[in-house]
């Protein structure tokens, strides 16, 4: 608003050269129409002003002051095309008098994503002469953005690409502003922030029906929407917490804004706990996001010694369950601007979040980061014209299947300010499509379910890419990216370990898996078939995937310096049965060596080949004899 009446009320100190245009002498009627629209852009009501600028118009052909105005207002409304159109309207009636609104006629040009017009009027504003130096530094900073959307447009081809968002419709979206969309990992709960009267914020739910699309919305029950003053609010991907930004006014707070966090109960969300000293500060929080493992929790905060306003900070989930101490994440996240709205996919690998202080198209762009092989934290990407544009790109969320984006937006069929919209993402910043494995751990004896430890490790890193807990049960939700292979281990003192291959690097699985686990106590003659310890074809030199396994069964060895285990090596009945039992006598030496080499007493080691001896599944299929093809250990010592 304050840009279209600086544009409307400075005109008149500017023009002093001759010039087509004569304000003098439009037509007295066309000027009192046009006072009633200025009326009304002083109240900020643009919709009603432009009936009477197009009547003041109408009035006066020749009115480019009645004209420029409602060029603004259409730019102001993110109507970029009539915007242009009716500026270039004005131009024609006089080029000399236009001369000042480049700059505007230049965003609105970008607007429409006419970045290379954007530049020339851009670079033709900077060119007229006496201009002030306020003016000058608003035009390099347009002239910045729009060389940026050339550059990049150079260098990322959308393939065919089409940006198509989609309103989520009445049942999601109101006359009111929605924005924080947050979804779980099946897509199956939708939950946002609504604005309310005055200062309230509510915190809203929506289902997904069989028919795949969002019901009608509700106010999430419980105590968690008492507090009026509230923001940004996640979800975790198995649905059970919530985490949310409110500034409650009953001595539970630290200051400003702080992080709480709310689980799910059968009586709905639970009372809101301050989530501590090691989150919040008198300073600001907001804008949380919990990664797929619950682990690590991510956010947005103004404190003191960051890199500018709002930074993004993390922090680790400590084994007594309370969430560590807040880490910054670095300047090469963080800017002199302000970083919001981090979004973790439930891939636990690619984190979204906006940022003004990085080049962009203008305002506040939606940026994407990706976690390298060392575990460390890549550069920003710039998600790209028309996601970002010259306006202000707010609160986002991508679903499980990497395809599917939501977020925020007063697109021009909003309900009313801020709506919630869906799109599919362009393939080059989709993150990896995520399923996922949940289940129970029990004790192979007694059945009862064990608390205990699950991690997710990246067989080309041999790194932890998720670790859970489970909970005092034994039930376990944890998520399965596409795109890599993993070992999917599972530990408990006192018992052997439980490890499964999960080989989705060029698999298309396509469903989620259900996995109970039985863990055997730690007992003499208790075996457990490796199932990742992979050699060189026809030959017993490990390969490097074996070491996930491997130093499983080392720490176990570690953590009970009394066991004493067998190595088996066992092959299907391909080939002669002499070396068959040679291979398989060579393959399991090698994985005591290994030990040994790892410091284990040889006294506590022994090792068989077994060849095709003992077989465990039909040698007559393919999957039978993969599943002969193995390595055990069993204990034959306490």
């Amino acid at each position: 608003m304050k840009r279209i009446l600086l544009f409307i009320f400075s005109v008149a100190a500017i023009h002093v050269h001759a010039q087509t245009y004569e304000p003098e002498k439009i037509n007295p009627k066309a000027v009192k129409i046009y006072d009633q629209a200025i009326e009304k852009l002083r109240d900020g009501l643009l919709e009603q002003a432009i009936p009477f600028l197009q009547k003041a118009i109408a009035a006066d052909t020749n009115y480019v002051d009645a004209i420029l105005s409602l060029a603004g207002v259409y730019g102001e409304l993110k109507k970029h095309n009539l915007s242009v159109l009716t500026y270039e309207t004005a131009k024609r009636k006089d080029t000399l008098y236009f001369q000042q609104y480049h700059l505007p006629y230049s965003i609105n040009l970008a607007g429409m994503g006419r970045f290379q017009d954007a530049l020339n009027a851009v670079n033709y504003f900077l060119s007229v002469p006496k201009i002030s130096d306020r003016s000058i530094k608003a035009g390099n900073y347009r002239k910045r953005c729009y060389q940026f959307a050339i550059n990049y447009a150079t260098t990322h081809t959308d393939n065919g690409y089409v940006f198509a968002p989609v309103n989520l419709g009445d049942s999601v979206n109101s006359a009111k502003s929605e924005y924080y969309p947050s979804v779980t990992i099946d897509d199956s709960l939708l939950v946002f922030t609504r604005r309310g009267e005055g200062f309230r914020e509510d915190f809203m739910q929506s289902k997904l029906l069989p028919n795949k699309q969002y019901g009608k919305a509700t106010l999430i029950n419980g105590d968690i929407n008492l507090e009026p003053s509230k923001g940004a609010i996640t979800v975790s991907a198995d649905g059970e917490w919530m985490i949310f930004a409110g500034n409650f006014n009953n001595g539970k707070g630290f200051g400003d804004f702080d992080l709480y966090i709310s689980f799910y109960t059968p009586d709905g969300w639970s009372e809101p706990e301050n989530l501590g000293p090691n989150i919040n500060t008198e300073y600001w929080e907001s804008s949380p996001s919990l990664s797929p493992d619950k682990r690590v929790l991510y956010f947005s905060s103004n404190r003191y010694g960051g890199f500018g306003g709002k930074d993004l900070y993390m922090s680790i989930r400590q084994p007594n369950g309370r969430f560590g101490p807040a880490i910054n994440m670095g300047d090469t996240i963080n800017t002199a601007g302000d970083e919001l709205a981090p979004y973790i996919h439930a891939d636990n690998q690619t984190l979204y979040y906006t940022s003004d202080g990085l080049q962009g198209y203008g305002g506040t762009d939606l940026f994407v980061i990706r976690k390298q092989a060392d575990g460390e934290w890549g550069k920003p990407e710039n998600l790209g014209y028309p996601i970002n544009t010259i306006d202000d790109e707010g609160s986002f969320a991508v679903s499980a299947d990497g395809s599917t984006a939501y977020y925020a937006s007063d697109r021009s069929d909003s309900r009313g300010g801020l709506d919630l919209y869906k799109f599919e993402l362009r393939n080059d910043i989709r993150p990896f499509r995520t399923l996922y494995v949940k289940g129970k751990v029990t004790d192979k004896k007694t059945n009862k379910g064990l608390p205990c430890t699950i991690e997710l490790i990246d067989n080309s890193s041999n790194k932890a890419l998720m670790k859970i807990q489970t909970d005092e049960v034994g039930e376990y939700f944890i998520t399965l990216p596409l795109g890599k292979d993993y070992t999917f281990t599972v530990n408990r003192k006192g018992y052997l370990f439980y490890s499964e291959l999960y080989e989705l690097k060029t698999k298309a699985a396509d469903s989620v898996y259900k996995k109970d686990i039985a863990l055997q106590p730690v007992e003499l003659n208790a075996n457990v078939v490796l199932k990742n310890i992979q050699f060189e074809t026809n030959a017993y030199k490990l390969l490097p995937v074996s070491l996930v396994e491997l130093d499983k069964l080392l720490q176990l060895l570690n953590d009970n310096p009394s066991l004493k285990v067998e190595i088996s090596g066992h092959t299907d009945n391909t080939g002669k049965p002499e070396d068959n039992i040679k291979l398989s006598t060579a393959r399991a030496k090698s994985v005591v060596d290994y030990f040994i080499g790892k410091g284990i007493a040889a006294s506590r080691l022994t090792y068989k080949g077994y060849g095709s001896g003992k077989p465990i599944a039909d040698n007559n299929t393919e999957k039978g004899r993969a599943k002969n093809r193995r390595t055990e250990f069993m204990i034959v010592g306490l």
